[in-house]
């Protein structure tokens, strides 16, 4: 309505004395005039929820200006919003931790906006499958695990909150080391991650959670380039008999990317022992790049989830049964393998896709 928003302009432009007046003023104090909102109560400074509404008046003043109130803010204001909105939460205390040290409002406010960094921009992740997890309740994800250091499972995570319609988080089990690891044992609790034991899968998988295992663990991650792709040994099964006993579904993953990460041409034995890991890789840039050599190379990746296998229709016996869980291991191994090829043979070029 024209008459309106007229009516809104007049104050921001009419009365030019008042405003040269203004001006002056504000020249004799040294400075443009703070806004009262941000005026200091008994000497603290400004609060979250102040800045915020600084910004929302900012955003009211330029809608008058441009001639349409709806008009949607800019990024960098969303941003700022965003940021106000999560330190306000943090130093008020209004968020959830669940027993395992899950932190959902730090992991999507800091932990998957840096993951993406590399899921969009280095490796250019392409997802496929996703409809083959369920909408809610529990499902065992089981991946192949490869490339040194462990960015498939982080890729994995995200691929799975961005992508399913639900916006799910993958609650991953990974090594006792990383929990030992200052500062970084803490990250990963908070990031929804926990220990790969038997006891702790049933219990995510228990309380209808999105469950993500690696079986070939240290094998995977450490084996050397050339056998890259071909799946190791798929350990005792722990994993199925968790998911028998919570009738939980489980869903095979294949990823291929992560192989080219950090190519390892060789193995120190004796330095891997001296410093207590499970291997020390050589590869084309680490140690002889100092630092560069821990960046990882540029990949093209693509995360497929295939469709799930149903654990309902066992009966309670089925997870004590050596021979039901050993050929439900090998069927979700196969069907790993199988999927790996036929994306391998689908990939035109390792960096470019």
């Amino acid at each position: 309505m024209a008459g309106e928003s007229k009516a809104k302009v007049i104050p921001l432009h009419g009365n030019t004395g008042k405003a040269a007046a203004a001006r002056r003023s504000a020249q004799r104090g040294g400075g443009a005039r703070r806004h009262p909102s941000l005026m200091p109560d008994s000497g603290s400074g400004a609060s979250a929820e102040q800045v915020a509404a600084v910004i929302r008046e900012i955003d009211q003043h330029r809608g008058a200006l441009g001639g349409t109130a709806e008009e949607t803010p800019t990024e960098l204001t969303k941003r700022i919003g965003a940021v106000a909105e999560f330190i306000s939460k943090r130093m008020t205390g209004d968020y959830t931790v669940d027993e395992f040290g899950f932190d959902p409002h730090l992991n999507d406010a800091i932990f998957l906006p840096l993951l993406r960094v590399f899921f969009k921009s280095w490796f250019r992740v392409e997802v496929s499958g996703i409809e083959n997890l369920p909408e809610s309740g529990a499902a065992l994800v089981v991946a192949n695990h490869a490339g040194v250091l462990p960015f498939d499972g982080l890729m994995t995570s995200v691929a799975v909150h961005d992508n399913h319609p639900a916006h799910r988080d993958l609650r991953l089990l990974a090594a006792d080391m990383v929990f030992d690891m200052p500062m970084v044992g803490q990250a990963a609790r908070k990031a929804g991650h926990t220990m790969a034991c038997a006891a702790d899968a049933h219990r995510l998988l228990a309380a209808g959670e999105l469950t993500a295992v690696f079986p070939e663990g240290y094998k995977g991650l450490g084996k050397p380039f050339k056998d890259r792709y071909k799946l190791q040994r798929f350990g005792r099964g722990g994993f199925v008999s968790a998911a028998l006993r919570t009738k939980a579904p489980i869903v095979p993953c294949s990823i291929v990317g992560s192989e080219e990460i950090y190519p390892m041409i060789a193995d120190v034995k004796l330095l891997a022992r001296l410093l207590g890991l499970p291997y020390f890789p050589i590869t084309p840039l680490f140690p002889l790049a100092g630092p560069v050599g821990l960046v990882p190379l540029p990949s093209k990746w693509h995360i497929q989830f295939g469709e799930p296998i149903e654990t309902a229709g066992y009966d309670d016996s089925a997870a004590d049964d050596p021979m039901v869980t050993f050929e439900l291991t090998d069927q979700v191994r196969e069907t790993i393998q199988q999927t790996l090829y036929q994306l391998l043979t689908n990939r035109r070029n390792t960096f470019l896709g």
